[in-house]
């Protein structure tokens, strides 16, 4: 018996394996460079919406007709994945469709639906390429440029070619089992690859041999190389959508978190008493308000950072980019996985120890331009699939910029001093704010 192929897929398995696990550990490190945020309150509830939002696409489906692909495809990956697991088996065991004995009629079952997925996947995979080079603006713009664009369509195309691999697998295989060729089993039922046969069946046995293990070395092979592609890549969110939706934040998207150290000192002007009762900390690490770096902000807007599925939704309907402003929310989150990614290069250099490169997030990645371009409407949080909050990180940025730097825009200062000066926004003493009353004519019926 040769063994040499189940020895080549033992090595390559774990390679696979061994490369995909050092990649993860290094995105689960660099997500951590984030401070500390609880989300682990009421799990219930974030079951629940993991479940209605990752799981179930709820969010996709406001746009019917790509949320409809987009499931296709996402639920034929669940399903066709399971099939991988077979592959796996018979290729460490050298057995040919293992599952079959065990399930009977449920296997036959199962490779329909397995059948009827692959091509709705190479459906919905030909129809979003296609789209990709039509007129939809939110696919065209320039954070898009370069690797982004090519990405996109390296996976796509990969999809396609994966599906027709296994579809091509199972016509040659079929072939085989009907002519009772040793080692294929009859099992399975097959409504797509059906279709193909015709065009195999005049080859020999040797020929279809041939076409059915590489179509499954092919397939196999392709998927282990995906595997290592994934985290680079903008389906990462494929995993990470799951807890990245479970530990979403629950309070309503507009409210802003308070910073403790502020609130504190508030409280002490309020009772100017308190201040003598509170003792002062020696020694203690001066505060740093907002974000300046990625190690400023939390995991969780780490983790939204490698979420990111780059589909524009947010940019679509960001009232700031509609009127033309450079904000693109797609490009906040891009831009701080860019940043974040290079932080953990300098990581991995120099045995997890930060050497400051003279790089932040702020300015380097992120300009002055667009966070004070944003309205902090949320639109862009409410249309994320993945409920992403791009809105916290902009906070956050314009937090430092105000709070570290003193610096705003022209008419944000003067709503400052206004408040400072007169307790409101508007440039009227409080002794003034009812003149605007003192002409009304007041009429009782």
């Amino acid at each position: 018996m040769n063994i040499l192929p189940q020895i080549f897929f033992a090595i390559s398995l774990a390679t696979a394996g061994f490369l995909f696990y050092k990649k993860v550990k290094s995105i689960r490190r660099n997500i951590l460079l984030g401070k500390d945020i609880n989300r682990k309150d009421f799990p219930n509830e974030r079951l629940n919406l993991m479940l209605k939002v990752a799981l179930g696409q709820s969010k996709m489906m406001v746009r019917i007709i790509p949320g409809l692909l987009h499931f296709a495809v996402y639920a034929g990956f669940l399903l066709i994945n399971l099939e991988v697991i077979e592959i796996v088996l018979d290729g460490l065991l050298g057995t040919h469709r293992i599952s079959a004995p065990l399930l009977g009629g449920i296997y036959d079952a199962l490779i329909a639906i397995f059948e009827v997925f692959m091509a709705l996947v190479t459906i919905a995979c030909i129809i979003f390429l296609i789209r990709r080079q039509g007129p939809v603006l939110r696919l065209k713009m320039d954070e898009l440029r370069g690797f982004p664009q090519i990405d996109a369509s390296v996976i796509l195309i990969t999809e396609i070619i994966l599906m027709t691999a296994l579809l091509f697998m199972n016509a040659s295989d079929q072939i085989l089992q009907a002519r009772g060729t040793e080692h294929y089993i009859k099992a399975g039922i097959f409504p797509v690859s059906s279709f193909l046969v015709p065009f195999l069946q005049s080859f020999s046995n040797e020929t279809l041999i041939v076409i059915e293990r590489t179509s499954w070395w092919f397939h196999i092979l392709g998927i282990f190389a995906f595997l290592n592609y994934l985290p680079y890549s903008k389906h990462l969110h494929i995993i990470l959508a799951f807890p990245n939706v479970y530990f979403s934040k629950l309070e309503p998207k507009g409210k802003l978190d308070n910073n403790e150290a502020i609130t504190k000192e508030v409280k002490l002007m309020m009772d100017p008493e308190a201040a003598f009762a509170t003792p002062v900390e020696e020694n203690a690490v001066p505060q740093k308000f907002g974000a300046k770096d990625v190690f400023d902000l939390t995991w969780k807007q780490l983790l939204d950072a490698y979420t990111c599925t780059e589909c524009g939704r947010c940019t679509s309907v960001c009232p700031a980019n509609l009127t033309g402003k450079k904000l693109s929310p797609r490009k906040i989150m891009m831009s701080t996985r860019d940043r974040l990614e290079h932080v953990g290069k300098i990581l991995d250099k120099n045995n997890d120890q930060w050497i400051d490169d003279g790089k932040t997030l702020l300015r380097d990645y992120i300009s002055e331009e667009e966070l004070w371009a944003c309205t902090t409407c949320n639109a862009c949080a409410e249309a994320c699939p993945v409920n992403i909050d791009p809105v916290s990180i902009i906070i956050d940025l314009r937090r430092y910029l105000v709070m570290e730097e003193s610096k705003a825009a022209e008419s944000i200062n003067v709503m400052f001093n206004n408040i400072q000066n007169n307790g409101a926004p508007w440039a009227f003493s409080p002794s003034d704010r009812a003149n605007w009353t003192k002409n009304l004519e007041i009429s009782v019926s």
